[in-house]
């Protein structure tokens, strides 16, 4: 009876102790009535691998003003102008805005995109955003969904590189590519026709936090191919998300690398939740499983190579602090490694037990924010 009732008392405590703050991405920022006129301090609050993005940190205000997009000769006003120029911009929105792109938006380095302020939606049928070959990029407070495949055209890259035929690309919402010092945060994204978010060909060094992923199945790719051993470079922290619900898989799936699975809320999953090939480190740290009510659907991972406990002994793929419900259970594998608030490193970050995910993803997604008010849940 003492261990039972200890137990009631620390869980208890513990979630009452999580409820009395945001999260620690959201706690540097969040509550400030004056976010609007202190727009750049966002850039300070990333934590995890990507921490270091700065975005567009120093340079001017850009005001996203049409809806409108050309390929190649984007105009002033405009997403694609803003993007693509040279050098650091603050990129925001002068108004509610529905955008259609006509052909993969190519983000050039240096770059954030801050949808604070208006309801700015992404996709429509239209291909969407690409982080290539750049660095510091910072995505926050945009709605993504229908994002499609493009078709082979021309392409302004950056203002700096020029014009270039570009293939046909997946449908994806948000695709990294060989780039470094990324975040993606309080974004909402569903519905589109390849992944949500792609970070892939040696990309290292991103933070995906505090988005809403719903409706949708192959959720998010760590790793390009079984081919691409480059991908052992990658670094990435997938923290404070929501997932759910109806999401199928990859939440995500990786290939190589090091990957941080921190405090985030998973609804019942149609296929599996966390999976991966090619021996990549996975610690799922803090986070809070719903099992579906199949039987045979109980099991977190999902890993393709690694069958057997023999074949599975140089995987590392660790649970720690998380918290299951409806059957749900993590196969762990592989030597124990430095986790969570263990790390010795820069990207180190407070990350609480599973139950207090859901104080710790209550504001998922994109948020409300009006001036002189804190940001709060979005329709709130």
């Amino acid at each position: 009876m003492f261990i039972v009732a200890a137990f009631v008392f620390v869980f208890l405590n513990d979630f009452s102790f999580a409820s009395e703050r945001d999260n620690p991405i959201d706690s540097c920022w969040r509550t400030d009535s004056n976010w609007e006129q202190n727009r750049m301090k966002l850039a300070d609050c990333a934590k995890g691998f990507g921490s270091s993005a700065m975005g567009g940190k120093g340079g001017a205000i850009y005001v996203v003003t049409s809806a409108g997009d050309d390929a190649v000769n984007p105009k002033p006003g405009t997403l694609r102008y803003g993007a693509t120029r040279k050098g650091p911009l603050w990129i925001i929105f002068g108004r509610n805005l529905h955008i259609r792109l006509a052909m993969p938006l190519f983000i050039d380095g240096s770059k954030t995109i801050d949808g604070r302020g208006a309801n700015v939606h992404i996709g429509y049928g239209g291909p969407c955003f690409f982080i290539q070959e750049v660095s510091n990029v910072i995505i926050h407070g945009l709605h993504f969904h229908e994002c499609m495949t493009s078709v082979l055209g021309d392409v302004l890259i950056r203002e700096s590189y020029g014009v270039e035929p570009v293939h046909p690309q997946d449908g994806d919402a948000i695709t990294v590519r060989t780039a470094t010092d990324v975040w993606i945060d309080h974004n909402t994204l569903s519905n589109c026709s390849d992944g949500l978010v792609d970070v892939t060909l040696a990309s290292t060094r991103v933070t995906v936090s505090n988005n809403r992923f719903f409706d949708h199945s192959k959720v998010m790719l760590l790793g390009h191919s079984d081919s691409y051993p480059r991908d052992k470079i990658m670094k990435v922290t997938v923290a404070f998300n929501q997932f759910g619900p109806n999401c199928g898989q990859r939440m995500p799936r990786a290939r190589f690398g090091h990957i941080h699975v921190a405090n985030n809320n998973y609804d019942p999953w149609t296929i599996y939740a966390i999976g991966g090939s090619l021996h990549p480190t996975i610690i799922s740290d803090g986070n809070r499983f719903i099992a579906p009510d199949e039987s045979y659907k109980k099991m977190v991972t999902n890993r393709v190579g690694c069958e057997t406990s023999s074949a599975c002994a140089g995987w590392v793929w660790r649970s720690v602090r998380d918290l299951f419900f409806n059957g749900a259970y993590f196969s762990q594998s592989g030597s124990s490694v430095k986790t969570g608030n263990d790390y010795k490193t820069k990207q180190i970050f407070k990350v609480e037990s599973g139950s207090a995910v859901p104080v710790l993803t209550r504001n998922a997604g994109v948020l409300t924010c009006n001036p002189s008010k804190p940001c709060s849940r979005y329709g709130t």
